[in-house]
């Protein structure tokens, strides 16, 4: 294993949030052996590598050079630059399309979505993960610490499931097989916790949001390592959302199938 993948899987493992991630979005794809498959917007690219683990021929793409920059250190060929709303690949190219908490980032959702019907065959599947809409006390603490959605890149607030149904099912482009929202109060409180202590280190949002590299683990070593010794206590915490059944989640996660026409 490579030093970089070293890093990136150390980072992984110390995150409720990306572990849950990565659960759903597999789920939500089912077995990708011998599919064709893309991922969009993974972030530090620790998502993109354990995708393309899993099976299936990938390629990965972000919006931003340090995202992909940092996805590319990881997994090294097939990894894309997106400008704007357009998808530099060819029509019918994919099988599977993984959006990974980067519909939010685009301009313009509507024409976003028109590209990945176009780059889709059909038949073919998209699963998109981005936050679930929901005002909540929490929400206005994360505002009040600076963690707002422009600080991390978002140009809107989230979905929800009425909305991402209408987004994808516009113009017959898709049909929307099932959604669901995860990642409730308490793993959310620590997430805000991380990205506060993230933000007071100097660690600065972009277009993306906060891309957390092994640049950023090396200098700040001592408090990953401190962070490491009271991780059990944040997979308790986190825990506790099992407590809160009722209540819908922080991220919303969708699947969708490519129509025929």
């Amino acid at each position: 294993m490579s030093e970089r993948e070293e890093w990136a899987l150390a980072l992984f493992r110390r995150s409720v949030l990306k572990q849950r991630k990565l659960r759903e979005l597999q789920g939500m794809l089912g077995s990708t052996a011998g599919l064709r498959c893309l991922d969009l917007g993974s972030d530090n690219g620790v998502v993109s590598l354990l995708l393309r683990r899993a099976g299936g021929e990938w390629a990965s793409a972000d919006l931003t050079e340090e995202a992909v920059a940092s996805i590319r250190e990881l997994v090294g060929s097939d990894v894309h630059l997106v400008r704007g709303d357009s998808l530099p690949f060819p029509d019918r190219s994919f099988d599977s399309v993984a959006v990974v908490d980067m519909l939010e980032h685009v301009p313009d959702d509507r024409a976003f979505v028109a590209e990945l019907a176009r780059i889709l065959r059909p038949g073919g599947t998209v699963v998109v993960n981005t936050p679930h809409l929901k005002h909540s006390a929490l929400k206005r603490l994360r505002d009040r610490l600076g963690l707002t959605d422009e600080a991390h890149g978002h140009l809107r607030p989230g979905y929800t499931g009425e909305a991402i149904r209408a987004l994808l099912e516009a113009g017959g482009r898709f049909r929307l097989e099932s959604h669901h929202t995860y990642s409730r109060f308490f793993s959310e409180l620590v997430d805000t916790a991380l990205n506060a202590v993230l933000a007071r280190l100097g660690k600065k949002g972009s277009a993306k949001g906060m891309v957390v590299t092994g640049q950023d683990v090396k200098r700040h070593r001592r408090l990953f390592l401190a962070y490491s010794a009271i991780y059990p206590f944040v997979w308790a915490v986190s825990r506790l959302d099992g407590l809160l059944f009722r209540s819908s989640g922080y991220m919303l996660i969708a699947r969708a199938v490519r129509g025929a026409a």
